[in-house]
């Protein structure tokens, strides 16, 4: 896929890895842009249902702080990794980010932007970008609170510290940790299973979450969600589903 990245689908599933280990997987302007590259790839192929963000020993140690300790603000915005990282959260397939090592700053807002965080037991999690004179720039500052709430994500962005794959569970930051022995093992079979669901009901479903996420009026995002279940009635993969539960079979979506 390009000097950095490596994208291999397997099986309905896209396996993409940050391959930069002399910098423990920084996120340089170069490797973010092979990421968007990536991202476009996966998204275009049909046959995937599933996407993983998998790097070896560090999921990503943050953003290249070489490249950008002499940049204007100008050119900082064009160096912000934002645009790819939304481009990760809009995707209409479940997305997985397997952490391992370190995910700090701008890594682990790029594990933000997946739908599913699954750690390995000896990650180390955080935002350090207060102690360079900075904030999170890509993310961060929304869907942290979003996720674990407005106090916790002051206190991991104000502070600057790093916190274990354990205190990451309790405060909700990821979804479940694995020991190193289960850690691949548990993220292959989460994937397997994501990847037998019906993918148009995952879309709809993922679509809608985000939707009324961002909506205030609950009459609004109840009538979004009317409709959206609505609609699945009207392709393939409700037919099969349920006709298959009826039949005490296994069902087989056409997506």
């Amino acid at each position: 896929m390009g000097r950095f990245i490596r994208l291999e689908i397997r099986k309905h599933i896209a396996w993409l890895s940050i391959d930069r280990p002399e910098a423990y997987n920084a996120l340089s302007r170069r490797v973010v842009d092979e990421l968007d590259k990536a991202l476009d790839s996966a998204a275009a192929d049909r046959d995937v249902k599933v996407l993983v963000i998998k790097s070896r020993k560090n999921f990503a140690s943050g953003a290249d702080i070489r490249e950008m300790a002499d940049l204007t603000p100008g050119e900082a915005l064009n160096f912000s990794f934002g645009s790819t990282f939304d481009k990760l959260a809009g995707m209409k397939i479940p997305t997985v980010a397997a952490i391992e090592g370190y995910a700090l700053g701008g890594g682990m807002e790029l594990a933000l932007a997946c739908d599913f965080r699954i750690a390995c037991a000896d990650a180390r999690m955080g935002f350090p970008e207060i102690t360079l004179g900075i904030m999170p720039g890509a993310g961060g500052t929304f869907r942290l609170p979003q996720l674990i709430g407005e106090a916790k994500a002051k206190e991991l962005i104000y502070l600057g510290k790093q916190i274990t794959a354990k205190e990451a569970l309790d405060i909700g930051l990821v979804n479940r940790v694995e020991s190193r022995d289960c850690f691949c093992d548990a993220v292959e079979k989460l994937a397997e299973c994501l990847s037998a669901k019906s993918g148009a009901a995952l879309a709809a479903a993922k679509q809608t979450i985000e939707e009324n996420l961002r909506e205030p009026d609950p009459g609004k995002t109840s009538d979004r969600e009317r409709k959206n279940w609505a609609a699945l009635f009207a392709g393939p993969d409700q037919k099969e589903g349920m006709n298959a539960f009826l039949e005490k079979r296994a069902p087989e979506f056409r997506y």
